[in-house]
């Protein structure tokens, strides 16, 4: 007799068109460790502040576990429209949670929410570990706190077996440029393909930041769809942190260019952050999960990406 084949883990991802949901899929089709896992495609008009809809691709899913990604995550939209930061990300949550409830899920949801939810930590305060008191400040961070919270109100409330990951910065090949690293990135690969002067166009760049690879973020998801412990918070982070700047003359490096540096007005933002590092024991020590990724290499494929002409 021969063996019956293991059915595969049918896994729901909200915000599988983004970054990281692009990036997710791509892995689970080329890593072989993760074939255990089966995606379930879903439509990229998909609007989780549409409860009618939700409820019926959630039920159509039927999954055995759900990574929830889909979020406003730009700040700057955030404090421009806070309602809508509200109502995709907090709201949102709730009508997955509720779609979850009405389909008998029974299986685990990872919550991705952010490591900007602690909010200003001083310097000899860092690295910031779970044990810290959130105080976010910003509508962005505002609302993935309570999201988070809404999350573990209904493992305890609900019965719904859900682990919180708090990503730090995360980088990588396909990132929107209306974020830092691969602002500069395209700016870069733009200089060395001679589409532009030989001049980086920046705002405050001696701050620093925990960058983590998004092929390592994405594995720290599935570490903690194995291995996480409900109701647990768990930073995903690098714990080292790198300025903006050092980034900016790895970038220079590596695609062999010189380059002058020229601060923009309008890119100015007030960031009394100076420093960040976030503290990854804790999702080592329940996992085994590590930020494995050189920086280089994530900046590497982020010039490739932005030369290859496929954005």
């Amino acid at each position: 007799m021969g063996g019956s084949r293991i059915r595969a883990k049918r896994l729901l991802v909200t915000g599988r068109h983004g970054f990281v949901g692009g990036v997710l899929a791509r892995t689970i089709a080329t890593d072989p460790a993760l074939a255990e896992w089966q995606l379930i495609e879903t439509q990229e008009t998909w609007d989780l502040r549409d409860p009618v809809a939700t409820s019926a691709i959630v039920e159509a899913a039927a999954p055995d576990a759900v990574v929830h990604l889909a979020a406003q995550s730009f700040v700057p939209d955030a404090f421009r429209d806070p309602e809508t930061t509200l109502n995709v990300n907090v709201q949102g949550t709730l009508h997955l949670l509720q779609a979850l409830k009405g389909a008998g899920f029974r299986g685990r949801m990872v919550y991705v929410g952010t490591g900007d939810v602690y909010g200003l930590v001083a310097e000899d305060e860092l690295p910031v570990a779970e044990t810290r008191l959130p105080a976010p400040r910003n509508p962005y961070a505002v609302s993935k706190l309570a999201a988070e919270a809404l999350c573990w109100q209904w493992t305890v409330t609900e019965g719904i077996d859900i682990v919180l990951a708090r990503p730090f910065n995360h980088i990588g090949a396909g990132q929107s440029d209306r974020f830092v690293a691969s602002d500069f990135a395209r700016q870069v690969a733009d200089i060395r393909l001679g589409r532009r002067k030989p001049v980086v166009a920046v705002g405050d760049i001696d701050v620093t930041r925990d960058f983590t690879d998004v092929g390592d973020v994405v594995q720290a998801y599935f570490a903690l769809l194995r291995s996480g412990v409900t109701g647990q918070i768990y930073n995903v982070c690098s714990g080292r942190d790198h300025s903006i700047r050092s980034l900016i003359e790895r970038l220079a490096g590596l695609a062999a260019v010189s380059i002058s540096i020229e601060q923009e007005p309008a890119r100015m933002r007030k960031a009394e952050q100076r420093r960040m590092r976030g503290e990854p024991g804790k999702i080592r020590r329940a996992t085994g999960w590590r930020a494995a990724t050189p920086l280089d290499d994530s900046l590497a494929a982020m010039l490739r990406y932005w030369e290859s002409g496929e954005h």
